[in-house]
């Protein structure tokens, strides 16, 4: 079985264009299969506000308090992932949706007291995702993972980038991809910077030019990246972005 190509689909980029999906089920069609990987934290900060629960966030980290938890695991594991699952399908593939704490895929430990039920990576369970792939099935994978504890596991929420790093690292992935709704790592000139090493890659966010949001973004690009992973960031918006990736947006590198 080949190595996969690690996707990770920008809650801000669904539904702006359905060149993803489509890309997707092509690649599994001619026997690539790849993995995707999703939050969807638009979709929640527009739940949350219709509940009247405020949306807080700690150096790009959604703050998961008691309140928010249930919202988040409802909209990321539930309504977002369906919607994939049901595009990549209509696209002619075949695709099954999954959580992190599915098959008990994701083992997380918590993150920081301040940031509530926000998981931290430990280890990665592939045998869900690896018998998926042998079967021509797509896994897409809901940013939501669990903490083991003494009874019932604790659902926790992950940053999505993060768990595509750490999946893409885990399968040995040729590759992970993180469509988003930006055209790639800017410097301090406010050019996209088309290919990014390690070194610098910390330096610009030492430096804060990298900062919020595209700090769990770049840090995810490191991990994969130290582990062998090359990661690439890239305008998910731009039709065909996935499959015409080559040469676009920037790829981060030992």
């Amino acid at each position: 079985m080949s190595r996969p190509v690690v996707i990770k689909i920008g809650g801000s980029t669904l539904g702006s264009t359905d060149t993803a999906f489509a890309d997707i089920a092509a690649m599994a069609l001619a026997g690539d299969v790849p993995v995707v990987v999703h939050g969807g934290g638009a979709e929640a900060s527009r739940w949350l506000a219709a509940m009247d629960i405020p949306s807080r966030f700690e150096n790009g980290l959604r703050v998961t308090d008691e309140q928010v938890l249930p919202v988040v695991v409802a909209v990321f594991a539930g309504l977002v992932n369906k919607r994939i699952v049901a595009a990549v399908n209509a696209a002619g593939a075949v695709a099954v949706g999954l959580s992190g704490a599915d098959g008990r895929l994701l083992e997380c430990r918590l993150a920081a007291p301040e940031l509530g039920f926000v998981g931290e990576p430990v280890a990665v369970h592939a045998a869900a995702i690896t018998a998926l792939r042998e079967a021509g099935i797509i896994p897409v994978i809901s940013s939501i993972a669990y903490v083991p504890g003494d009874g019932a596991d604790q659902l926790v929420n992950v940053n999505a980038d993060t768990v595509a790093g750490v999946i893409a690292a885990s399968v040995g992935a040729s590759e992970v991809v993180f469509l988003t709704d930006v055209d790639g790592v800017r410097g301090a000139d406010g050019k996209v910077i088309g290919e990014l090493g390690v070194a610098e890659a910390r330096r610009l966010i030492e430096d804060g030019v990298v900062s919020g949001g595209m700090i769990p973004k770049v840090e995810a690009c490191l991990h994969a990246a130290e582990l062998g992973v090359p990661a690439r960031i890239v305008d998910g918006r731009v039709p065909h972005a996935l499959t015409r990736r080559a040469g676009r947006g920037t790829r981060v590198t030992t």
